[in-house]
């Protein structure tokens, strides 16, 4: 691999802008500035450099489910929204239960994917999905266990050293609330049928129940942050989804069931809190649960239409936009984004630009807004919920000191590497 320089952009490092070039050599940041013996040079000037975003919360859909997405094109979708490692759950067909599954889906991705990866493993052989390399055990379903089997799984996985990620809503509160509500076929009433009470019941029970390392998925309601910011410690993290930001109930009336998920939208309170505890860093992450569907699918009535909507590609955009629009600040934008995602998985080489780390980079310019346009987006779910908002895409992604998006794929599937976590565990603790 070539040295490659990127010259005269701003360059966020060390929880600043700089004004610095970037030297990069076999993949990894070799120096910031005042080198110039690179033989490939990248102008960015009157651009800002951060790092590439790690979503810890995507579903590739791949294997089972190809027609809705695909390794391929999710991570085209990643890498032209400055996604450089993303995290699929294990919910697919089959689903990662166990080292066959993992390894199966491990393939695909490798010939695949064109950014870096992570694979969660589901609940099932907990330690064999550990020692094949899973991520972490989750999404775990909270809506789908009893007390009992909650308690098993979490305290397997915590006892082998990894994290869970927990989907908090609680079933029986669903259950309780959804029977008085099935002739209603109103959007609004999958938010009124998996009420805000459902997610804080849940997310009592797993603070309860965990002695270990736990992260709460795509946190939707000021109360559930609000027990989250009470009880938390340093075991626990949170993330915290676009479309929880972005929309709120009141756009049902304009998209109807397509703005069917889990955990459903919420008022705009609840969104206000969420920006503010975002802002305040009580929320860790930004993950944009990408789930995506056919608009022919999500045309279905509100009690069959899938749950899920796409986000990986815009995700970081929007929050560009967000920046310049003073909602956050560009320092915990990038946290958010990048920096708290690695610390929490563990990828000790990613996250930040930093001597030693990936050349994992977004290259943006902050005078360049335009609109969301669905037809210049590359998931297969060919719909966006935020068509027509203004944000900041990327004018160039590289994963690892190449350039894989610059408008064009400029690398080819396969390109993507793995992060082997018990590998990667493994060589930490011989370097100790």
């Amino acid at each position: 691999m070539m040295d490659l320089l990127i010259k005269d952009g701003r360059v966020y490092t060390g929880g600043r802008l700089l004004s610095t070039d970037i030297w990069i050599k076999d993949g990894r940041i070799a120096a910031l500035g005042g080198y110039n013996k690179a033989a490939d040079r990248i102008d960015a000037r009157g651009m800002i450099v951060i790092p590439g975003a790690i979503d810890m919360h995507v579903h590739f859909r791949e294997p089972g489910y190809t027609h809705k997405e695909d390794w391929e094109s999710g991570s085209i979708s990643a890498a032209a929204g400055g996604v450089t490692t993303v995290v699929d759950q294990p919910n697919t067909d089959p689903p990662v239960m166990d080292a066959e599954s993992y390894r199966e889906k491990l393939n695909l991705a490798k010939r695949s994917s064109l950014v870096d990866f992570c694979l969660n493993g589901g609940p099932g052989d907990v330690e064999s999905l550990i020692r094949a390399g899973a991520s972490a055990i989750g999404e775990i379903f909270m809506y789908e266990m009893g007390e009992e089997r909650l308690a098993s799984v979490l305290e397997d996985v915590g006892r082998l050293g990894a994290l869970a990620t927990v989907h908090a809503e609680d079933g029986e509160v669903i259950r309780r609330y959804s029977e008085p509500l099935m002739e209603n076929r109103d959007p609004d009433v999958h938010s009124r049928a998996r009420p805000p009470i459902a997610e804080v019941s849940a997310i009592d029970r797993a603070l309860s129940i965990s002695r270990f390392r736990l992260h709460i998925c795509h946190i939707s309601t000021a109360d559930g942050l609000e027990l989250v910011r009470r009880r938390r410690n340093r075991r626990v993290s949170c993330e915290v989804a676009p479309h929880h930001l972005f929309l709120s109930r009141r756009d049902y009336r304009r998209l109807g069931t397509f703005l069917k998920v889990n955990p459903p939208l919420r008022n705009p309170a609840d969104c206000d809190a969420l920006w503010e505890g975002l802002r305040r860093g009580d929320i860790d992450v930004i993950a944009s649960d990408h789930a995506p569907h056919l608009p022919e699918e999500k045309r279905d009535d509100i009690w069959h239409a899938p749950p899920g909507i796409p986000g990986v590609e815009t995700m970081l955009p929007l929050m560009l936009y967000a920046v310049k629009s003073n909602m956050i600040t560009l320092e915990r934008a990038v946290d958010a984004l990048s920096a708290r995602p690695a610390s929490i998985l563990g990828l000790s080489s990613k996250g930040e630009i930093a001597i030693g780390k990936d050349a994992d980079l977004v290259i943006f310019d902050p005078k360049r807004q335009e609109k969301i346009d669905v037809q210049r987006l590359h998931s297969r779910a060919d719909w966006t919920p935020y068509e027509g908002k203004k944000a900041i895409f990327p004018v160039m992604t590289l994963v690892r000191g190449s350039v894989v998006f610059d408008g064009d794929i400029e690398v080819n599937p396969g390109y993507g590497r793995n992060i082997d976590m018990h590998r990667d565990k493994k060589l930490e603790e011989r370097s100790d």
